[in-house]
């Protein structure tokens, strides 16, 4: 065991490692990046984990999916809008289910820092009917990889690990754990499993709604899904929002459940609403928790307060001074921003990449017709 100094992305690389993956499969873009490219050098030397750029990230998801049915565990890595772009094989190897250990880690952009949305990959892992692991900090990046791939293989399903712009790409210490042999190949004999035609994707689907008590039990069991009663105001906070919570408040009159483990833990949210008046709902995403426990009509008897309201803004990522705001305490002190008349440097595609060749190449094309316009993918920056 050691202790190293990681970011979020890295502890997630590591944590696979150690977990026995044999393979990573991922398409670039930021957050996610640093994924592929920790683990690609780490194990380089050693050669024995399979790590390949794919074409795109459905073909990422794919690939994982092929060595997952072979028995060995593998990561598929990508940004949030690049789910979409796997959106078909994600879905459905939910259905089909999985053999080896398959772990999804994708990383969302809450505040567009390199992105065109801010989609919420917990949706998707709702919509799937998987689990989903949400880490508030490096060492849980690290720690869940173990969890994560257990329960893929447990439960024969994919599993999700949402990261953060924040969580992606700041570094903390991680306690480091010894590393599991790789699985020996195993591939599965039972082909109607992976055949999706109707007959056998009806008996799958029917197995993956089975499983869904299963989950709901191990999220409200789970140690991730943490809840205190003390006051009568109510906080819930997933994932790193928590931590931004921790900085404001280090003891004060709160009843607080944390939640990084999903399907959301019913019972406890139930336990909390209960005991409290009033709610505040601390997601750096979308509302996800905050309109499912508000409903179509609302929460009676006690005051639901989060981006939907309006004391947690709508749009953007979280930070520690949104949060105390929130709290309805005093504002701190800023710290003097120094001025500078520095050049603005936005994101630039890389040196060799594709889609320069191809932007160059339809403008020559186009340069006999007067105002041309070209549309065009950007790569992973925008």
């Amino acid at each position: 065991m050691s202790r190293e100094i990681l970011l979020g992305d890295e502890a997630v690389g590591l944590g696979a490692i150690h977990s026995g993956m044999s393979g990573v499969y991922a398409y670039p873009g930021t957050p996610s990046t640093e994924i592929f490219e920790f683990v690609e050098r780490t194990t380089k030397k050693a050669g024995n984990v399979h790590a390949f750029w794919s074409t795109n990230e459905k073909v990422a998801y794919e690939e994982a999916l092929g060595m997952s049915w072979a028995g060995k565990r593998a990561l598929v890595c990508m940004k949030h809008v690049g789910l979409n772009v796997a959106a078909d094989a994600f879905m459905n190897s939910a259905v089909t289910g999985t053999n080896g250990g398959l772990v999804l880690a994708v990383a969302d952009d809450p505040g567009m820092h390199s992105s065109q949305n801010e989609q919420d990959s917990r949706y998707f892992a709702q919509f799937a009917l998987i689990p989903c692991f949400e880490p508030r900090n490096q060492q849980e990046c690290y720690d869940m990889m173990f969890e994560a791939f257990d329960m893929s293989e447990e439960l024969a399903l994919p599993v999700m690990i949402r990261l953060v712009t924040r969580i992606a790409h700041s570094r903390a210490g991680v306690q480091t754990r010894p590393g599991r042999e790789q699985n020996p190949l195993n591939p599965s004999r039972d082909n109607k499993k992976w055949t999706l035609l109707p007959a056998n994707a009806r008996v799958q689907y029917a197995h993956l709604t089975e499983k869904q008590p299963v989950l709901l039990q191990r999220s409200e069991a789970s140690s991730h899904n943490e809840l205190v009663l003390a006051g009568k105001k109510g906080i819930i906070a997933c994932g790193l929002a928590e931590n931004y919570f921790r900085e404001n408040v280090a003891d004060g009159d709160y009843s607080v459940l944390s939640i990084r483990q999903y399907p959301v833990p019913a019972g406890k949210i139930r336990e909390l609403v209960d005991y409290v008046d009033e709610l505040l709902i601390l997601e750096d995403g979308y509302p996800l928790v905050e309109s499912m426990i508000r409903g179509l009509f609302g929460l009676a008897g006690v005051k639901v307060q989060g981006r939907m309201t309006g004391e947690v803004p709508r749009t953007g990522e979280l930070d520690p001074d949104i949060v105390r705001a929130a709290l309805g305490l005093a504002p701190l002190p800023a710290a003097h921003q120094p001025a500078t008349d520095l050049a603005n440097r936005p994101p630039a595609l890389c040196k060799g990449c594709p889609h320069t060749d191809s932007f160059r190449a339809l403008n020559e094309a186009l340069n006999i017709f007067d105002n041309p316009q070209v549309f065009s993918d950007i790569g992973c920056y925008t």
